[in-house]
């Protein structure tokens, strides 16, 4: 095992990690964004759009995978006008890691920010209007500090999500050593290579990262739950 962990080639694990934090961030803004939107549309219009963005939670990967490459391939618009005028190349990329990362974690993020927000009591919020608060103040003063242990929840699943994903990112990035090679496409490449011992190390270390991320979940909703019960007694 000592000789293993010496010559193992860490790469996919800075990659998973960068990627997770990066594609996080990202999930994270248009998340809560995108949940303030929704909550605000009639029925009809909030089902369908709702429905839109949670798409990528229900659909294969691969699936979302071959849109991603479809809209990002520099033989189409997207993907030829981002690489001629910034120079971003999306396919067998680091930003095709970040992007299909995102893409496949971000109705985590969405439907836990929207079921924190419909959580909050509308008593508060019209008590903030009385008191002459704009809306925006509202919404980061009130809002956010109640609906934070969902909110957290979610970010921490998001970011579980993020450092696992393999279908997207493997039909968008690759599986390119030290560049797109993520700790699920290092398992998948170790299994048909038959190196089961490289592999088994890359699943010990995903296991443990899981189990540390499912007891930060557990802690901060025990956290939530303890300060509503204070609340109410």
């Amino acid at each position: 095992m000592e000789a293993l962990i010496t010559e193992v080639n860490w790469s996919p694990l800075f990659i998973s990690l960068k990627t997770g934090i990066v594609a996080t961030i990202l999930a994270f803004f248009i998340g809560i964004l995108a949940a303030r939107f929704v909550m605000k549309l009639g029925n009809t219009m909030k089902w369908i759009v709702d429905g839109i963005l949670t798409l990528p939670l229900v659909l294969p990967p691969t699936v979302a995978g071959f849109f991603l490459l479809l809209l990002f391939s520099l033989k189409r618009p997207i993907g030829k006008y981002l690489w001629m005028n910034t120079g971003v190349k999306v396919v067998l990329s680091w930003p095709g890691c970040v992007l299909a990362a995102a893409v496949i974690a971000f109705p985590l993020m969405y439907r836990n920010a929207r079921a924190a927000f419909e959580q909050v009591d509308v008593n508060m919020i019209a008590a903030g209007r009385t008191l002459g608060m704009s809306e925006r103040k509202i919404f980061w003063k009130i809002v956010m500090p109640i609906a934070m242990p969902g909110i957290a929840s979610g970010t921490v699943l998001t970011f579980a999500r993020a450092i696992g994903e393999y279908g997207a990112t493997s039909m968008l990035a690759g599986n390119i050593l030290g560049k797109t090679q993520t700790i699920a496409l290092a398992i998948a490449s170790e299994v048909s290579a038959g190196n089961f011992e490289v592999a088994g190390f890359w699943v010990t270390v995903i296991v443990i990262l899981s189990f540390v991320i499912v007891l930060a979940i557990n802690m901060i909703s025990g956290k939530g739950m303890k300060q509503m019960r204070r609340w109410t007694m």
